[in-house]
């Protein structure tokens, strides 16, 4: 049959020569089962349209003979998990007790027997630690100083000197409000003297007076967790970081690993299929591998376990990429070299920048974190110093300590503040650090980018994760042996979704207020007796000077991060000094619009996760897709009813003061319209040719960004079969995904008859005749695929290669889109 066959052409039945052409073939297998094995099989093997397609794919050995493996051999290493502590309370009775402590909380004669940091360069362990006790000091009273006035200032606008439980009240969460915008406006006041001052971090400044190379016998692992994300954008990143490793010409001492937790096996077979093509583009087999877990444990944290567990003795480091990450090579090389130069380094975090992104909303994070980033990153490392973040990606980690201090184990108790750590990130950096090793925070180092959420809702989903994640940490704030720096990280991250919670309770008792002054009439004689009446006075001016102040502290960070671009003359890279200046006004407009929307979803949280509600760690969406009128109305829907009510309720009581809180119950009732808009490609495209909210790296792309881009386009230009279709009809992708299965067949004779049964259903029907569960069945088994792709290639049509649709009426099912 020379024709392709279509459903005015009837199908030949599976009988005869055509059913014996259905049947798994022996050597097909054989060859998949050693090509999973890694071993050499001959071009000229049985199954020719397999080998010879696969063959272009691998590399040559001596012998002329074919290698192919997506990991290398296995080196197993325990990971044993530290138990955390059960009784904080008493433990931190213990540590305040004691008198005397080692440096590092942990005996120091048992230091190199138990992997702890050396501590022979004494500049870096004694320098910077007593530096960092002075700034944190200063920080602290500089912190309490200013709440302490605020709150002298908000008591005074109360109109009777005697409190009322309520008054006290407000003062007690105006107290934790205001003490939380200090951190953050101090903070932000000390990025801008470092920077101003070109103060370097201690890495970095050392690094640039250093000749020394990356060590010959210095092997770093780029790991690339995966968990059902878009393929062509994973792949395309990891590219073009690879291409720009090599141009470094350290490639040989680099290694990349995608290590895969999809739970979709259509979509698993596309990574398969991505990571072959990739090896073949840029020659990357032995370089470049690829896992697959089919049990997801723990989450990245458990995914990252995984890899070290099975190859972390072949490597020094270990730096560890997101699924949007993508980094330069001279980044990489330069931070492995600093892990080579300073041994007693655990961590390097870069600070990322954001960058492609389309949608308004994702255009104006891009922008503010462009602009203000680095002020607030250099504030951050003001006052950490070596105990700083780790964020979970773009950052490199010393493979070791890792093993030997990070392992992460389960909380006692039930999700969500038991169970399985989520934020792994800030736990095990407090790991590292509580056993003397040092992290910090390059954030003057460039060549780092990342991709934020392209939606309000998407940012939303991921905060909620994020939020039960570091709630979970107030159960190991007060853990045995943690450094402050840890500690205070663990609490930041607490606050960064309580602060809304106290804000919104701020809000209602001041709600409360309103209404009791409104409706119960003042009482002017006390009970106690008086000759004289006690007059109500108002401050307004107080409340006016406190707002300014406030607003001075919100704001004035956001001023100075442009003045610095202004005086370094990067101006010209953000579309000029009058385009730059209206960009920070469209990024503060939106971004006050978008603050009660994020009080109100960051409340919830909260709230849920108090009243022991779980959520699901799904995947996240990273693409351009906008939010639908009907998606924004029931996510905002709740929130909008919230908004009218309180604003009518506030303009029934006083009018004159329902107008301070207008820029709250505004934005609220008018949620779900700003999530349609800022969602929006267009919008966000027009202000880019307007030449607003753009950034140095769409002025004068980075040859990494390029890189991306480029190959991003050609991978999405390409129309090709998704998934089964693939497999079914691809040569090469059937043999790669049959190698990856290392040819496993089912074991009992009822599953094999199932899969025989609907490998004839899909012969003779088409895939979308299948339904999801049937095609997972058949794409996890491997005589079912090879004799599936054997049978469409002799007795449907011999000539194709690349099936772009089997049945010329029946579009294939892909992912809800056509091939």
């Amino acid at each position: 049959m020379n024709e392709r066959q279509s459903d005015s052409q009837p199908v030949m039945p599976l009988g005869g020569d055509s059913a014996a052409s259905f049947t798994g073939n022996p050597s097909q297998l054989r060859m998949a089962r050693h090509v999973a094995k890694g071993g050499n099989f001959a071009p000229s093997a049985p199954v020719e349209d397999r080998a010879e397609a696969i063959r272009p794919l691998a590399q040559d050995d001596a012998g002329g003979l074919a290698r192919f493996s997506p990991i290398p051999k296995v080196r197993r290493i325990s990971m044993t998990p530290r138990p955390l502590d059960r009784r904080p309370i008493r433990r931190l009775w213990r540590e305040l007790s004691r008198q005397s402590r080692s440096t590092n909380g942990i005996n120091k004669n048992h230091r190199q027997s138990r992997g702890i940091a050396p501590t022979n360069d004494r500049v870096v362990e004694n320098g910077w630690r007593k530096k960092a006790k002075r700034r944190r000091l200063a920080l602290a009273l500089l912190v309490v100083a200013q709440t302490a006035l605020a709150i002298g200032s908000l008591a005074r606008t109360f109109p009777y000197p005697q409190l009322s439980s309520l008054e006290l009240a407000i003062l007690a969460v105006f107290s934790i409000l205001f003490s939380w915008i200090s951190f953050s406006f101090w903070s932000s006041m000390a990025g801008f003297w470092m920077l101003r001052s070109r103060v370097k971090s201690v890495s970095a400044s050392r690094l640039s007076k250093a000749s020394e190379d990356l060590r010959p016998s210095s092997r770093t692992a780029v790991l690339v967790p995966i968990c059902n994300e878009e393929v062509d954008r994973v792949f395309a990143g990891i590219e073009a970081s690879y291409r720009s490793l090599a141009a470094t010409g350290r490639l040989a001492q680099f290694d990349f690993y995608f290590l895969s937790d999809t739970s979709d096996p259509e979509q698993r077979v596309e990574e398969e299929f991505a990571w072959a093509r990739l090896c073949h583009s840029v020659d990357g087999f032995g370089k470049i591998f690829y896992r697959h877990r089919r049990v997801n444990i723990k989450r990245k944290s458990g995914n990252i376990a995984d890899f070290v567990r099975r190859w972390g003795q072949n490597y020094h480091y270990m730096l560890v990429f997101d699924a949007d990450s993508i980094m330069a090579g001279e980044t990489m090389v330069c931070l492995a070299r600093m892990m080579d130069l300073h041994p007693q380094l655990g961590i390097l975090q870069t600070a990322p920048t954001i960058v492609n992104r389309e949608s308004l909303f994702a255009r104006v994070q891009q922008f503010a974190s462009r602009v203000y980033g680095p002020i607030f990153s250099a504030g951050l490392r003001f006052w950490q110093l070596g105990e700083s973040y780790y964020w979970g990606h773009n950052a490199i980690l010393r493979v070791k300590p890792f093993i030997e201090h990070c392992g992460l184990s389960r909380l006692p108790g039930r999700p969500p503040f038991g169970g399985d750590i989520l934020s792994h990130d800030f736990v095990e950096a407090a790991l590292m650090g509580r056993a003397g090793w040092e992290i910090w925070l390059v954030d003057d180092l460039p060549g780092s980018f990342e991709e934020s959420p392209p939606t309000i809702l998407d940012e939303l989903k991921r905060d909620r994760r994020w939020c039960q994640g570091n709630m979970q940490h107030l159960r190991l704030i007060l853990g045995h042996g943690l450094r402050f720096g840890h500690r205070a990280i663990m609490a930041i991250g607490v606050m960064a979704y309580v602060s809304a919670f106290f804000w919104a309770i701020f809000l209602i008792l001041s709600t409360a207020e309103v209404a009791v002054e409104s409706l119960i009439p003042p009482v002017y004689f006390p009970a106690v007796p008086s000759l004289f009446p006690e007059w109500p006075q108002w401050h307004p001016e107080i409340a006016v000077a406190l707002l300014s102040t406030t607003a001075v502290m919100l704001f004035l960070p956001k001023i100075l991060s442009v003045l610095l671009i202004v005086k370094n003359g990067d101006a010209p890279l953000y579309g000029g000094v009058l385009r730059l200046g209206a960009g920070v006004l469209i990024e503060i407009l939106i971004s006050t619009l978008f603050a009660p929307i994020r009080m109100w979803f960051h409340s919830k949280f909260v709230l849920l996760t108090l009243l022991g509600r779980e959520i699901k760690w799904g995947s996240q969406r990273r693409d351009g897709a906008e939010t639908g009128w009907s998606e924004a109305l029931r996510q905002h829907g709740v929130s909008m009813i919230v908004g009218l009510l309180w604003m009518g309720g506030l303009l029934w009581l006083n009018p004159r003061l329902a107008w301070w809180v207008l820029p709250v119950t505004v934005p609220m009732s008018l949620s779900a319209a700003f999530s349609v808009l800022s969602s929006r490609v267009s919008l966000g495209a027009a202000l880019r040719r307007w030449r607003l909210l753009i950034i140095p790296e769409e002025t004068a792309p980075p040859d990494v960004i390029q890189k991306l881009q480029q190959s991003l386009r050609a991978r999405q230009a390409k129309q090709e079969p998704y998934g089964f279709v693939r497999v079914a009809s691809n040569p090469v992708a059937n043999a790669v995904h049959i190698g990856m299965l290392r040819g496993k067949t089912p074991k009992s004779a009822k599953a094999r008859e199932r899969n025989k049964s609907l490998r004839q259903k899909a012969a003779v029907e088409g895939p979308a005749s299948l339904g999801k569960s049937e095609i997972a069945q058949l794409l996890f088994d491997a005589e079912a695929l090879a004799a599936l792709h054997d049978y469409r290639r002799r007795i449907l049509d011999p000539t194709a290669i690349f099936l772009p649709a089997v049945d010329q009426s029946r579009p294939l099912r892909s992912k809800g889109r056509q091939i």
